[in-house]
């Protein structure tokens, strides 16, 4: 494992913590809410600015997004780099 692939996971384990806030929040609300926060591809994303309410909601959301852009980013050297290395010349 490289560097860069450790980094991304430890963003996505980020992006995973800001996340079970909003999914408890969600099935807290209604199981209907909950099942479409957590299957809808995106969808938490939308709810996290129209109806996730928290003390920390900036922190949350900021961290949701940053750390969901930083593992799309990172994942993509990593694999980009990781493809280099079974090239031979």
């Amino acid at each position: 494992m490289t560097a860069i692939q450790a980094l991304s996971m430890v963003a996505w384990l980020g992006w995973l913590v800001c996340a079970i806030f909003i999914y408890i929040h969600a099935f807290q609300r209604s199981v209907g809410t909950g099942f479409m926060v957590l299957c809808i591809p995106c969808y938490i994303f939308y709810y996290a600015f129209s109806q996730f309410e928290h003390p920390r909601k900036g922190l949350i959301v900021g961290g949701l997004f940053a750390a969901f852009g930083l593992y799309v980013v990172l994942s993509s050297i990593g694999f980009i780099g990781a493809g280099n290395a079974f090239t031979t010349h």
